[in-house]
């Protein structure tokens, strides 16, 4: 049974005419007559009282027409639930992001989206670097945004990836004093505490190959705290717990305001790129105008 015919039948119903009916459905009389006879010869049964002047539902349609209305209804609510989730699915993009990118890069760049493209729905997936991929391969995001290093690329050299470069970085060691004003004793240089991240996470990673290698072997370095979170690190630092290695990015307002000093004439830094990846194929059209945003960056 079409919606069409239950809002037919409704029709016949509330006007007493097949001219009334006809008109309100906005179809000629005659193209009405022969979609009430398709009606009832799909049904096998008649509907309608024709012997009475105005035409009257039979008994047994009469019965039935609640059940009609309330299947009318609930079939165009259908209709229009459908319809919106498709718009919901069009405008829907999923983005997996590293943390400390989800602070401080991902919101202008969500800004500018939402401003061009009506009806986006965002959903963030914020996780380490390994999460995002791992969310990108498995389909359940759209785009990755995340960190590397500029001479590790090839790490994203796949075939079936698309990745682009979208921004820079340092990755800075920041604390609230110079460390000059760290004590020590008059022989010994001071202890420099400072926060670690786990081996397995990105930041790790980056300390294990571009900073502790590099750290005055003269010098006493004492990990306080270890921590996968560079916000948890950042604020650390501002504590005076230890030097935090960080994006610059989200050390800046920090250190604009005299919170943290960026200490990296001091202590090895190393460049950090931002990128973006997505899967070749077919991306949805709000993942479209992501990435179109991304490649303006």
């Amino acid at each position: 049974m079409r919606l069409e015919w239950l809002e037919d039948i409704l029709a016949i119903g509330e006007t007493g005419s097949f001219s009334g009916a006809a008109a309100r459905r906005r179809l000629t009389q005659s193209a009405f007559s022969r979609r009430v006879q398709q009606i009832e010869d799909y049904v096998g049964v008649e509907l309608f009282d024709r012997s009475h002047k105005p035409i009257r539902l039979q008994p047994t349609t009469l019965a039935q027409s609640e059940q009609i209305l309330v299947l009318s209804s609930a079939l165009r609510q259908l209709l229009v639930d459908l319809r919106r989730g498709e718009r919901m699915t069009s405008n829907k993009v999923v983005v997996a992001c590293q943390h400390s990118l989800t602070t401080v890069r991902l919101p202008k760049i969500l800004q500018q989206l939402c401003a061009q493209r009506e009806g986006l729905h965002v959903r963030l997936r914020s996780a380490n670097l390994d999460e995002c991929t791992g969310l990108l391969l498995s389909r359940q995001a759209d785009v990755a945004i995340v960190y590397r290093l500029p001479d590790e690329a090839s790490d994203f050299n796949a075939d079936f990836l698309e990745v682009i470069t979208i921004g820079a970085d340092r990755f800075i060691p920041v604390f609230n004093t110079p460390l000059s004003q760290l004590s020590g004793s008059a022989r010994q240089r001071p202890d420099i505490p400072y926060i670690a991240y786990p081996a397995d996470v990105f930041f790790g990673k980056v300390m294990e190959r571009k900073i502790l290698p590099f750290l005055d072997a003269g010098a006493h370095h004492a990990q306080k705290v270890e921590t996968a979170l560079t916000l948890a690190a950042v604020e650390m630092a501002a504590a005076g717990i230890g030097v935090a290695w960080v994006p610059e990015s989200l050390a800046r307002a920090r250190i604009a305001v005299g919170d943290l000093i960026d200490v990296s004439s001091e202590l090895p830094a190393c460049d950090l790129q931002v990128s973006a990846m997505r899967l070749q194929g077919s991306p949805s059209m709000a993942g479209t105008a992501l990435w179109s945003q991304l490649l303006d960056q």
